[in-house]
């Protein structure tokens, strides 16, 4: 490497984080649980009964992928494509009815924090492994319409979701934020959301402890930070400068 690509090099590293990529469930909105209990009543409807070892095998598999585009997990539990889009469909449906019940609401701070991360001149883009309909679900429910400067979903970012890198990749490609991706943050409270930041080369993989997975799991799929809440993650973006 020349003396001026070096130079590159380290500018690049020290560059402004100004990308900020944030998880939705688990990690700025808190949601009681919602996913098990949706994807109860969707597994019933497809004639998985309660109380079976076949339903708490394909429960566990929920929580041991969250963080994962919830197509490709029910690709993975109903083997053939119909059975899997119909799962989705009656998850996504189950989800969206216990959304409107009123049973999400923003983790603590998190608003707070979206607003101070864009008010510090940082784009913020909020992520999910969601279909569209009930990403919109989520945000009308909290009257988060227009908080972040982007949503996406995986099929904003050719259909594939977490733990590939692809939605924080379209996040950098949309936004034109920053210009290069070790400038990108990412925060989630899952380990997949820890692959998918590494994966993007993020500068930032920031895990939190609001959500689903402990520190041993987001440490060990790559966090290079560990936060009890989102509203930490200014301070830290703060001190990094």
């Amino acid at each position: 490497m020349s003396s001026t690509d070096s130079t590159d090099s380290t500018a690049a590293m020290n560059g402004r984080r100004n990308l900020v990529v944030l998880d939705m469930a688990g990690t700025t909105v808190a949601d009681g649980g919602l996913v098990e209990r949706a994807f109860e009543r969707a597994a019933e409807r497809l004639g998985v009964e309660p109380g079976t070892a076949d339903h708490e095998a394909k429960l566990q598999y929920v929580r041991d992928t969250m963080g994962e585009s919830k197509i490709s997990v029910f690709r993975h539990l109903f083997g053939t494509e119909e059975l899997a889009q119909r799962a989705n469909s009656a998850f996504e449906e189950a989800y969206g009815e216990l959304v409107d019940s009123g049973l999400i609401a923003p983790i603590d701070g998190a608003r707070q924090t979206i607003e101070r991360l864009r008010a510090d001149g940082r784009t913020v883009v909020l992520t999910t492994g969601f279909a569209r309909v009930t990403q919109d679900a989520i945000l009308d429910a909290l009257g988060w319409q227009g908080l972040a400067d982007l949503t996406l979903c995986p099929a904003d970012a050719g259909g594939r979701g977490r733990p590939c890198p692809d939605m924080v990749l379209a996040a950098f490609l949309r936004t034109g934020a920053v210009d290069d991706v070790r400038q990108v943050v990412v925060a989630g409270d899952t380990a997949y959301d820890m692959l998918s930041g590494r994966r993007s080369g993020a500068g930032i993989v920031a895990g939190v402890l609001t959500g689903a997975h402990d520190r041993a799991a987001l440490t060990g799929h790559g966090a290079t930070h560990v936060l009890g809440s989102i509203a930490e993650l200014p301070s830290v973006l703060l001190e990094s400068a």
